[in-house]
């Protein structure tokens, strides 16, 4: 009886200040998702409306005249479309089947370090990119690349390996491969972290036993390392797939130019030039909710595929 009583005490103790600190955070991105992400969900029935023109968004928003389905007709029927949908998977695909895979890789290798030192160092290099700028970033790239004074140009031609100097910047050709590489240099490091997280997670006495019965570096990476981290693998490549139609405004406006439109423009870029100068908000809104209905179907197949094969998924 008396422990049933203490039970009941501690079910029902009153809060600490500890305790309201941390309702008082947890309840700041209640509100921060209720402002940012539910609230804003309102402004979609401009999708469904006719409300390019219109200075005041609230406005068209409210006033504009119902339109059904006719700007997700106007964009399909776009003489841009199948482009832009090309450059845009094309270029997702790409960076799926190159850039998701190198983190896990360099998240490997790094653990496999004996070092500790050298090991922190290499994480400080490759994390480092992360936070510079894209504008800064690519700008470094641009002065790289420039066909007058880029230095990979002129590298290239002095050695012999061009005949001449190439455009790579002004070139459609090279715009995706600039993407990928540039991506990976800048985010490679920092999207191994959580890979590294979970491999320090995994019990050394698995890696002990594994060596006491004869086995080498390749087969604890094999079956213990890879088999350990498949969840949290699983987990960012059905994110990955479900983000297959986002390629990131601002890398790609930082290399976008007019020579290189024919492979650059892609549905985040096509967006905001529609959007914003045009002031096509409601054209620019039915684009932005084709892609998140994609979204959506591409995840849950993504999750439902991943079940199947693996056994694990989201939920």
């Amino acid at each position: 009886m008396q422990q049933a009583i203490q039970a009941e005490k501690k079910k029902f103790r009153r809060w600490t200040s500890n305790d309201w600190v941390l309702f008082g955070m947890a309840f700041l991105s209640v509100i921060f998702l209720a402002v940012f992400s539910y609230a804003t969900l309102y402004g979609l029935v401009l999708a469904f409306k006719g409300g390019d023109g219109y200075l005041d968004i609230m406005r068209a928003i409210n006033e504009a005249p119902w339109v059904g389905l006719d700007n997700f007709k106007a964009f399909v029927t776009d003489p841009d479309f199948k482009e832009i949908m090309f450059n845009t998977l094309g270029l997702n695909v790409l960076q799926l089947l190159i850039n998701f895979p190198c983190p896990i890789i360099f998240a490997v290798l790094t653990a496999e370090l004996l070092s500790n030192r050298f090991k922190k160092t290499v994480q400080t290099v490759t994390f480092f990119p992360h936070f510079i700028s894209w504008a800064v970033f690519g700008g470094i790239f641009i002065s790289l690349l420039d066909f007058d004074t880029g230095i990979f140009n002129t590298l290239f031609y002095k050695m012999g390996l061009v005949r001449e100097k190439v455009d790579i910047l002004g070139d459609p050709q090279y715009f995706w491969g600039i993407i990928i590489i540039t991506s990976l240099i800048k985010g490679m490091g920092w999207g191994s972290i959580i890979y590294v997280a979970a491999i320090a997670a995994i019990p050394q006495e698995l890696y002990e036993a594994a060596k006491i019965d004869g086995a080498n570096r390749w087969h604890k990476i094999r079956y213990i390392t890879v088999p350990s981290i498949a969840p949290t693998i699983t987990l960012f490549f059905i994110l990955s797939i479900s983000g297959i139609l986002n390629n990131g405004i601002e890398h790609l406006w930082v290399f976008q130019n007019t020579n290189n439109l024919e492979r650059s423009e892609v549905l985040d870029t096509y967006i905001y030039k529609y959007g914003f100068p045009h002031w096509r908000y409601s054209y620019a809104t039915a684009i932005g909710l084709m892609k998140s209905v994609v979204s959506l179907i591409l995840l849950l197949i993504g999750n439902t595929t991943c079940k199947k094969v693996s056994g694990k998924g989201i939920y």
